[in-house]
């Protein structure tokens, strides 16, 4: 079986074409700069971008898999959540391609994405233990199987994401946040300045960064004369000591909560052996070291997407959207994008094995 994906949730134009022997026949990805200059990503040039550039991107990525439209057998979409204009352009086209092929289509949840993605470079089982971790979103869940998630804890505030680039954006090194911080950070003294760790007399799972968030402010304040954060004046060590410091404080944040999650993973269902970290913030370097010696001391296996594949792209919607065709799990082609979409959720009901429904 062959599966296209199409991923326009956010600030990335991709495509893929995954086969169902876990190889990638070929994937484009067009990341859109028009952001930067802004500090974040202004949802109508996201959608305008898509719209512009998505046509080119479904022909790039035919082209590199040697493949024609006629040759796969279902087409994917992430259909949310996220920014709906973006979402709309992916999923139209989706559709599009569906009834001008008669091939099914399958709207594709983009937390799905995320969360699958490992399986198609790692011998992760069902059921397994997942803290995803995006600039949007923040959650632990048990993957018990596909559309089979059961939420644990997820963030009151902010994302952790949202937090490494809300204090980026604070320090002045610029978006996306995440990787500067994490280059930053390898510089700096991760012990300097004491920073809290939001929730941590809490008994549930749940995560907090706001807070985190706000005692960088203070200390980017306390470099100003005048108390003004535009105000401040930090040598390279400084920015780099508190990168560092806010790197660790998020990292132990969420190492610690999710040692309560594994607590109950391995009671509701010890024979699981995963944990994985998938979501955009899956790529910062010092945050997977952490995990891995997470595992080993509890005896899980470690495992993440490549780097690469842990930002928005096609592959991971491909890959989630063969995991449901394998199961004829396909939707109809009056499936509605949804802005918001719950992981956890009650999934919406297949059109059947045929799928096309107009």
């Amino acid at each position: 079986m062959i599966v296209l994906g199409i991923e326009s949730s956010c600030d990335e134009t991709a495509a893929a074409i995954v086969n169902d022997q876990r190889q990638i026949l070929g994937e484009c990805v067009l990341t859109q700069l028009e952001h930067k200059v802004y500090g974040g990503v202004v949802p109508e040039i996201a959608a305008r971008c898509h719209l512009e550039h998505i046509d080119e991107i479904l022909e790039e990525t035919f082209k590199r898999a040697n493949l024609k439209p006629q040759d796969i057998d279902a087409i994917a979409a992430s259909s949310g959540p996220g920014l709906i204009g973006g979402v709309v352009v992916g999923v139209m086209a989706g559709k599009a391609l569906a009834l001008a092929l008669n091939k099914p289509f399958i709207a594709i949840n983009h937390l799905e994405g995320h969360a699958l993605a490992a399986r198609l470079t790692s011998d992760v089982k069902y059921p397994y233990l997942l803290l995803l971790v995006s600039g949007g979103h923040c959650q632990i869940l048990i993957v018990k199987g596909v559309g089979e998630f059961e939420r644990l804890g997820t963030t009151i505030d902010d994302a952790a994401g949202e937090a490494f680039d809300k204090v980026a954006k604070m320090l002045s090194l610029g978006y996306p946040g995440g990787p500067m911080i994490e280059k930053m950070a390898a510089l700096g003294d991760e012990n300097r300045f004491v920073l809290p760790r939001p929730l941590q007399n809490s008994h549930d799972c749940n995560l907090s960064f706001s807070g985190l968030k706000t005692a960088v402010r203070k200390i980017i304040e306390s470099y100003a004369p005048d108390d003004n954060i535009e105000h401040a004046i930090l040598r390279k060590q400084d920015t780099a000591d508190i990168c560092a410091s806010f790197q660790k404080a998020a990292t132990e944040s969420l190492v610690y909560k999710l040692q309560k999650a594994i607590v109950i993973f391995k009671t509701k269902y010890p024979q699981g052996k995963d944990l994985v970290v998938s979501g955009g913030v899956a790529a910062n370097t010092y945050l997977r070291n952490r995990l891995q010696q997470l595992a080993d001391t509890e005896g899980l296996i470690f495992s993440a997407p490549p780097i690469r594949f842990c930002t928005d792209n096609g592959v991971m919607i491909a890959w989630a959207g063969m995991e449901r065709a394998l199961k004829g799990m396909y939707n109809g082609l009056d499936f509605k994008p949804r802005p918001r979409w719950p992981l956890d959720a009650d999934a919406p009901k297949a059109a059947g094995a045929g799928g096309v429904k107009a």
